[in-house]
């Protein structure tokens, strides 16, 4: 009995510091980080700390939301705030029997895709650029960098001054060049405006791809570029056999994010024409605008509604398809 009563007493518990199942050999069980156990007084400080950051986000984003979303369907007119009865799909069906809703459609979908596609392939290119080492890289990154600090408005008027029919610097450099022989009115004339935009745009936008690129090039391991090498394979090889691949995911949601940020962005177009001339370069945003200024907050609000459905729609579609390719 007394030999028993030794054992046991001799005998290191858990509670003691003894290794227990799952723990490491060696290590006091006093060191392991214990999980604090959740309490009403924990849940209420979490709650206080969250608390400003929700009513800031209700109040001024998903309330201004929901009201103006409200408008859409409603006669909601500055001329006659008297009566704001309620007309369901009036406003849409306004929208879409309107003579220049297929014209602005068409201008939206031009404007996204010839501005896109050239942000894309010129910030790809200064990307791989600037991922090579010489000499003031830093200097040339700020250079290319700092377009993106300027206002979206400011940049518009300043291609404004620049495709100006009679004393802008687009003319001069083209007449003393010889390309041309007297100015062109570059805003005025139907043929010419939305390519001036969607100019100026692409040099807006060129700088958010080089910068996400390049953060997403500077994560790709060098041990494969030099394994590349030592395969024999070429610079274009290398470039859509490993490089791409590599950033595939951060390629396409940059793609996405822009697309949904250029389908809202009616300030360089806002700024160098105003949607004219004859609405050759007014967008759906900039319809907008023009329907605010003229008081229908009602057709303002379908707008606002129909351009978060087609980029709902268009998301979705995009990231099914990223999906399907990733499966393949």
């Amino acid at each position: 009995m007394s030999l028993q009563l030794k054992t046991t007493k001799e005998r290191p518990s858990n509670a003691a510091g003894a290794p227990g199942p799952g723990t490491a050999p060696g290590r006091p069980a006093a060191t392991r980080p214990r999980r604090r156990a959740f309490t009403t007084r924990r849940g209420l400080v979490i709650l206080a700390f969250m608390l400003p950051a929700a009513i800031f986000v209700g109040v001024f984003t998903y309330y201004p939301m929901i009201a103006g979303s409200q408008m859409a369907f409603r006669n909601w007119k500055l001329s006659n705030l008297t009566d704001t009865s309620w007309v369901g799909l009036g406003n849409f069906v306004t929208v879409f029997t309107d003579p220049a809703f297929g014209v602005i459609l068409g201008n939206s979908l031009l404007w996204v895709v010839a501005s896109i596609v050239p942000q894309f392939v010129i910030g790809f290119a200064i990307a791989l650029w600037l991922r090579r080492r010489f000499r003031f890289r830093g200097v040339y990154q700020a250079l290319i960098f700092f377009p993106w600090a300027i206002s979206g408005f400011l940049i518009g008027i300043l291609f404004r001054w620049m495709f100006n029919g009679e004393f802008g610097v687009i003319n001069d450099l083209l007449m003393k060049t010889g390309f041309i022989d007297q100015g062109i009115p570059w805003l005025a004339e139907p043929g010419t405006a939305m390519f001036a935009v969607i100019v100026a745009n692409v040099w807006y936008g060129v700088t958010f791809f080089a910068i996400m690129i390049l953060a997403a090039l500077q994560s790709v391991p060098d041990e494969l570029f030099e394994a590349a090498a030592l395969d024999g394979a070429g610079k274009v090889r290398t470039l859509f056999q490993i490089t791409v691949p590599y950033i595939s995911t951060t390629l396409a949601l940059t793609v996405l994010l822009r697309v949904i940020w250029i389908f809202n962005f009616p300030d360089i177009i806002w700024a160098m024409t105003g949607g004219g001339p004859a609405n050759q370069t007014h967008i759906i945003t900039t319809w907008m605008i023009t329907m605010t200024q003229k008081g229908d907050y009602g057709v303002a609000s379908a707008l606002g509604l129909i351009v978060v459905a087609l980029l709902l729609v268009f998301s979705a579609f995009y990231l099914m398809a990223l999906r399907t390719r990733k499966e393949v």
